[in-house]
């Protein structure tokens, strides 16, 4: 039997497959005033850091009323992306319906509401959770431990009951630090990253049940 009694699920990377789609929609607004956003910088600023990258061209004389506005053309682009079709990645669905019931589950995400809401209108996967965490439920996102303190306190557990699932380093920073032991699902985008502090490193989702197992 497992020693945990929660999980606390992040969203995008783990469940469904739009990283990247945020990295895209972001790059072509950026395109379009000059700046290339490489996938190097994308790592290091939103992956790892959560800074952003607006600041880069804050530095490059935009106004703050353009970054407003970039920001915005850049989160309708995202979007319009996340409609086109159902992002669940392969395996995650078998997953949470072996893990149903055997635990208490959440989403501890850093996407904005309607974006979540936008992804899971397609992908059914919302069932299978008892609560869902995005961006306007704490005040500091990710690296930040606070999201994941704010979903040990949905679960009314200790962080000891408790295991995160992440894919990037800023949210492995997010779970070591609230007290949580971590396991990391990297992806295309995140393999590079520093998961020296992970709990485990999965190559694959389906792991997950049989780990817990252990």
């Amino acid at each position: 039997m497992s020693k945990f009694k929660a999980i606390l699920w992040d969203n995008d990377g783990v469940l469904v497959d739009t990283e990247h789609l945020y990295r895209d929609a972001t790059r072509q607004i950026m395109a379009g005033v000059g700046f290339n956003l490489s996938d190097e910088q994308y790592r290091d600023l939103f992956l790892s850091q959560n800074h952003g990258a607006w600041h880069l061209l804050a530095a490059q004389g935009h106004s703050e009323a353009a970054l407003v506005r970039m920001r915005a053309e850049r989160d309708d682009l995202y979007s319009k992306l996340l409609r086109a079709r159902n992002h669940t990645i392969e395996g995650v669905e078998e997953v949470l319906q072996a893990l149903h019931g055997r635990y208490a589950m959440g989403v501890v995400t850093s996407s904005q509401r309607k974006h979540f809401e936008i992804i899971h209108a397609q992908t059914g996967l919302l069932r299978y959770f008892d609560f869902v965490l995005a961006r306007e439920d704490y005040a500091n996102s990710k690296p930040d431990p606070e999201p994941y303190l704010a979903g040990i306190a949905k679960t009314s557990l200790r962080a000891d009951d408790c295991i995160a699932i992440e894919d990037t380093p800023r949210g492995l920073t997010a779970a070591t630090v609230a007290g949580l032991k971590c396991m990391v699902i990297p992806n295309a985008l995140t393999s590079g990253g520093d998961f020296s502090a992970a709990y485990k490193v999965l190559r694959d989702i389906r792991e997950l049940p049989a780990l817990l197992d252990q």
